[in-house]
């Protein structure tokens, strides 16, 4: 019998008001090549939920929570505890398949190795992408296939770690040995468990023939915010990034975006691409130092304010 066969697969995605876009994602999965035999809803906020989707596609395993309640690792640690499937995939809303056979490639390292715990897809950039986002789409996501473990963390730092929940799969033993995504999260719950799962002796693949359309294009101050939480994750889940550092890759990746687009003569790209890199080192920097910010300038500067709601952080 074929291995694809023996493993049971769910789709797991938490949604907040999805757009006409998440039914195009809805479609193509539900025409997939390898069909996943369920996919998990978590929608937040029930009133922003298209009812007729219920009946559209019968795969759907919906449930609806508030906005208050959701965080980035324990909503999906609940939804993952919830399923009975051998694979995991976990998309966001705006992750549109590329093609029919994204969940057939993209369990694909899992199946033909059971070293690899999770893999995870090429994200491609949007027909809206930005010149620079779209660089880093090409530079994050090349067309080369990946594999790391453990050992490759002297050579590769933090990027051994790496892993997108923007569309990734995770063999559901290795996912529990690794104890699962932290119920408490503010960003990177997706390196934190692969980061656990691969010093428990797991893999982590990259499949490139795995892809989903996938960018964004943030502002300034959205990068602040976005790489202000990237900086807590980091304080907060020392464990796994405290002896590793992002700001070399990241130096990297700017000078390698700049040559780019000089190369093309977009001026203006580069003029924008520095003042954006400032304003992420400046949301990673304060970020990192959250702890010593006043609470009014933490809620200015993340981008997931729920997060805070429980406790005192910066005591």
């Amino acid at each position: 019998m074929n291995p694809v066969q023996k493993m049971s697969i769910e789709v797991i995605i938490p949604t907040y008001k999805p757009s006409d876009e998440f039914e195009k994602v809805l479609d193509i999965l539900d025409k997939q090549s390898l069909p996943p035999e369920t996919v998990q809803i978590v929608n937040t906020e029930e009133q922003f939920w298209n009812t007729a989707w219920d009946l559209r596609y019968p795969r759907l395993l919906l449930h609806h929570i508030k906005r208050s309640d959701f965080d980035h690792g324990g909503t999906r640690k609940e939804a993952a505890e919830k399923s009975g499937a051998d694979i995991l995939v976990f998309m966001t809303q705006d992750a549109v398949p590329a093609d029919k056979n994204l969940i057939r490639e993209l369990v694909r390292p899992i199946l033909e190795d059971p070293s690899v715990g999770a893999s995870y897809a090429r994200q491609l950039p949007k027909s809206d992408c930005r010149d620079i986002e779209r660089y880093y789409r090409y530079f994050s996501y090349p067309k080369v296939d990946d594999l790391r473990q453990e050992s490759d963390k002297e050579k590769l730092g933090i990027r051994t770690y790496f892993c997108s929940d923007v569309c990734a799969a995770y063999r559901k033993s290795a996912y529990e040995a690794a104890g699962g995504f932290p119920p408490r999260a503010i960003f990177n719950e997706d390196m934190v468990c692969v980061a656990r799962m691969l010093q428990k002796g797991y893999k982590v693949a990259y499949n490139p023939r795995a892809k989903v359309y996938h960018s964004h294009n943030y502002s300034c101050m959205e990068q602040l915010r976005r790489n202000f939480d990237l900086g807590v994750s980091h304080v907060v889940f020392s464990d796994v990034f405290g002896d590793l550092h992002a700001e070399g890759e990241g130096i990297a990746m700017v000078f390698a975006n700049a040559r780019h687009q000089l190369k093309r003569f977009r001026f203006l790209s580069v003029i924008y691409l520095f003042a954006q890199s400032f304003f992420k080192y400046a949301g990673y920097r304060l970020g990192r130092s959250y702890q010593k910010l006043p609470r009014w300038m933490i809620h200015a500067c993340t981008m997931n304010p729920g997060y805070w709601k429980e406790e005192d952080l910066t005591e």
